[in-house]
Parts: C-alpha cells; sequence; structure tokens
C-alpha cells in the first residue's frame, strides 16, 4: 500500500543542561563545569523512491536525539544526533503549527524541519573577578515541535490518465521498463507507477471514475498527482460503446478538482484497437479527432501504433 499523504509530529532534540561543579585536580580552583551539547536537528531529504513515506505507516512521532548534559573537568555534552528523514520527490509538507509550507522537489534536496535546541552553560562560563566560585548553571533550551502533513505529489513530464482498464499500464509496460500490474477489471491499479522513457518520467495514474473529485472511488487520492505532470495522455478504450462519454467524464473531473488541468497539452489515444473491427475503430478515432485532433488509435500488439507513440515521445523530449 502506498502512503501518500499522512500527518506526523516532529521534535528536535532538546539541548542538555549545563553542569555546576568544581575542579577536583590538587591545588587548582575554580569552576569547572562544562556545558550542555546541542539538540539533534530533524532534516528532510528528497529521495526517488515513491514509497518512502511508507515509513511513517504506524510511526507517527518521529524525534531527533537530546544533547547530552555537561560534565566536570570542563567537559561538554554531545551534541545529540541529527535526524535525517527521506521522502519521495514531489513531497509538499505542510507545516500545520505555523502555516507554512515548502517542497521538495529535487533528488537529494535536504530541507531543515525543527532545529535542536541549544545546550546550556555550565559554571565555568559564569566566572568573573567578582564571582570566583559560580554555582549558576543553565538548563538546557527545547527543541523545535511542529506537526507537518506530508503530500505527495507526483512529479512527471507525462501523465497516463483515464478511466479503469483504459490500458494504461499495458502501454507503460509496453514503452518502458516498468512491471505495473495489469488484468481486465475496474481499478486494475490501486498505485501510481512510474517508468522512464530515456530522460522523461511517465507515471501511470490509477483510473479515475465519475465523482473522484467528491471523494467517489480512490477520490482525490489521485487527481492531486495529475498537478504535477507537464502533458497527458489520454487513454479511451475502443471498446467503450461512447468514448465522447469517457472523455467527458474524466475531463469534467479535472475541472471540478482544478481547472488548471484542463489547460495542460493533451494527447488522446484510443487503446486496444486490435480488440474491435476496424470501421468501429475508424467511426471512435474519427469522433475523437474532433474533440482533439492529436488523436491515434493505438494497440500494444501493433508495432506501427506504437512507433507513432514513440516519435510523440521522442518529439517531447526534444522540446524538454
Amino acid at each position: 500500500m502506498l502512503i501518500d499523504d499522512v500527518i506526523i509530529k516532529v521534535s528536535a532534540g532538546h539541548g542538555g543542561k549545563g553542569s555546576a561543579v568544581f575542579n577536583k585536580n590538587m591545588m587548582t580552583l575554580g569552576p569547572a563545569g562544562g556545558s550542555g551539547g546541542r539538540g539533534g536537528n530533524v532534516y528532510v531529504e528528497g529521495v526517488s523512491d515513491l514509497s518512502a513515506l511508507n515509513q511513517f505507516r504506524y510511526k507517527k512521532e518521529i524525534s531527533a536525539e537530546n544533547g547530552r548534559d555537561g560534565r566536570g573537568q570542563f567537559k561538554d555534552g554531545n551534541d545529540g544526533k541529527d535526524l535525517l528523514m527521506n521522502v519521495p520527490i514531489g513531497t509538499v509538507i505542510h507545516n500545520l503549527s505555523n502555516g507554512t509550507e515548502i517542497e521538495i522537489t529535487k533528488l537529494g534536496e535536504r530541507l531543515l524541519l525543527a532545529k535542536g535546541g541549544n545546550g546550556g552553560k555550565g559554571n565555568f562560563h559564569f566566572r568573573s573577578s567578582r564571582n570566583t566560585s559560580p554555582t549558576e548553571y543553565q538548563s538546557g533550551l527545547p527543541g523545535e515541535k511542529f506537526e507537518f502533513r506530508l503530500e505527495l505529489k507526483l512529479i512527471a513530464d507525462i501523465g497516463l490518465v483515464g478511466l479503469p482498464n483504459a490500458g494504461k499500464s499495458s502501454l507503460l509496460n509496453k514503452i518502458t521498463s516498468t512491471k505495473a500490474k495489469v488484468a481486465n477489471y475496474p481499478f486494475t491499479t490501486l498505485e501510481p507507477n512510474l517508468g522512464v522513457y530515456y530522460e522523461l518520467i511517465l507515471a501511470d495514474i490509477p483510473g479515475l471514475i465519475e465523482g473522484s473529485s467528491t471523494g467517489r472511488g480512490l477520490g482525490v487520492k489521485f487527481l492531486r498527482h495529475i498537478e504535477r505532470t507537464r502533458i497527458l495522455f489520454h487513454l479511451i478504450s475502443s471498446e467503450s460503446d461512447s468514448p465522447k462519454r469517457d472523455y467527458k467524464i474524466v475531463r469534467d473531473e479535472f475541472g471540478a478538482y482544478n481547472k488548471e488541468l484542463l489547460k495542460k497539452p493533451e494527447y488522446i489515444f484510443l487503446s486496444k484497437s486490435d480488440l474491435s473491427d476496424e470501421k468501429s475503430v475508424e467511426t471512435k478515432l474519427k469522433e475523437l479527432k474532433k474533440i482533439n485532433p492529436n488523436s491515434i488509435a493505438i494497440s500494444i500488439n501493433d508495432e506501427k501504433s506504437m512507433e507513432k507513440v514513440k516519435k510523440i515521445l521522442n518529439s517531447i523530449k526534444a522540446e524538454k
């Protein structure tokens, strides 16, 4: 199960307290209390692993290590270890505690989520000509605490969209090395799948149904992944009795969720053309061309049609 939206609590480490002790060496006087160590920071870093948020499925509270207390003989406490959390590229990090948000858009990008508290000073730092034997010390400061919502929005060049069982996973498998599960029933794809065609990233967005924008079926869970794609490949099965209706269902859901989705460049593929007779495919394709001239009939079993898809991909790659 892919976790792509989760709320967690993050706590940076507390600073260690300073020490109030005096020198133990013979013939030596004066304060010798060391300072406390700094609390560990909490960082987040972008990785290519789409399932990286699965680590938070059961663990909702994340804490960095506290700084160690100061000790005698001028020994400062060790700093707490920083905590590094990996999240997929495309993760939007909403800070629910202060209303801000940041996002991870690059591989290896590292951002500070919560800063550790400073360690307190030991009594050695309070010595003066008037106070040669100070007993003062400081407690360490608390680390920052925040509640975050981590929301994954895939970043891809091309998004494969359409109703369930339109052949999106099959097309992705054909033109990339991805091995997405394929079967002849609705809701085949329950998680987004990514594939790479040279440097182009393709995302197979799970099938939408009418009412997705209002929460039906898988709801808006996957609609948000389409927001980050540059170009849409809209697949409509040639087995449909009304391709125009199928197209309208998906487009209506786009508009209801975010009208900006309707502005994305789009190609329409009448898929599974080998499963329908030639006359039916011709009629349905003609109907779709009236909607969008960038419409072609394809079949993963027809190399000529696959060459047409690759030609489109190559032109997109050239313009990138």
